[in-house]
């Protein structure tokens, strides 16, 4: 894997992403943040093998019907757009996993954040795994929890506090807020921005928040202030990305890079699905 794993086979892959993805955000301002978190969680299912876009065959669960995806993850329509443009620019060479990982980088560059080299290569899985995305890191889960899974991972509490710091241009179902939604407003549909002074800039506002005990979370204000733990592990990392949008933007770009590497297939395993959406036939 490297980020050069295209330069002659599928050389406009960059570019090709970038391009639909900039012309989603005029359509719909949340694409970038949907195409990051479909990323994410990718990876922590399976690894980063694109599991995430199958959707049902025959006896296989897909993993958009498990709790934390269902109803709330977005931009498969994007990701199909992209798969479509370099299949007709390179057919049958750029993996879903690869396009997910491209453009989650793009998406934070373009929404004012980090950018960084994407390291290329992956090839796509040829199975979902529906009980593993039912354990995806949970906006209602304890912060010894969320630090454990992204450990069981090998993503130490950086990465977590920073990958985090990627609800700064997120939204959020009313009923998942710790502040209730005026009651004239359904809670299962009514969004809110989770960085509400720049809610579509990528950008360390989220955790000046939090340091003012404004997080919309649970899970995010429990960096700062769970009890039994926090104050000596996570906390201290909020309060520097509060303090440093430089560092937030370096430990952010490094834990994106570190999560892009679990589990990924390579050389004969998986496949280079014609279709993100389905595994290919014969």
């Amino acid at each position: 894997m490297s980020p050069s794993y295209y330069d002659y086979s599928c050389p406009s892959v960059h570019d090709t992403v970038r391009r639909v993805i900039q012309e989603a955000r005029v359509a719909n301002p949340r694409a970038p943040a949907s195409l990051l978190r479909l990323h994410f969680h990718d990876c922590f299912v399976n690894g980063c093998d694109g599991s995430v876009l199958l959707d049902n065959a025959g006896a296989m669960q897909s993993e958009k019907n498990a709790p934390p995806n269902n109803g709330s993850a977005r931009g498969f329509d994007v990701v199909d757009t992209i798969k479509a443009a370099l299949e007709n620019a390179c057919p049958g060479v750029v993996s879903c996993a690869d396009i997910l990982a491209l453009a989650a980088e793009i998406s934070v560059e373009l929404s004012g954040g980090p950018s960084w080299n994407v390291v290329l290569g992956r090839r796509d899985g040829t199975t979902a795994n529906f009980d593993g995305a039912s354990e995806l890191p949970g906006p209602r889960d304890a912060v010894g929890l969320l630090r454990q899974k992204f450990s069981d991972l090998g993503l130490d509490d950086t990465d977590f506090v920073a990958l985090q710091g990627a609800h700064t241009i997120g939204r959020a179902q009313c009923r998942l807020l710790r502040q209730c939604c005026p009651a004239s407003e359904p809670e299962s549909t009514t969004l809110r921005n989770l960085d509400p002074p720049t809610p579509d800039a990528f950008d360390n506002s989220f955790y000046a928040n939090i340091v003012r005990n404004r997080g919309l979370l649970q899970s995010d204000q429990g960096m700062l202030s769970a009890p039994g733990g926090a104050a000596a592990t996570t906390a201290p990392i909020v309060v520097r990305f509060a303090g440093s949008q430089d560092d937030f933007f370096q430990s952010f770009a490094t834990a994106m890079i570190k999560m892009g590497n679990i589990g990924s297939l390579t050389g004969s395993l998986g496949e280079i699905r014609r279709n993100c959406r389905v595994v290919n036939r014969g």
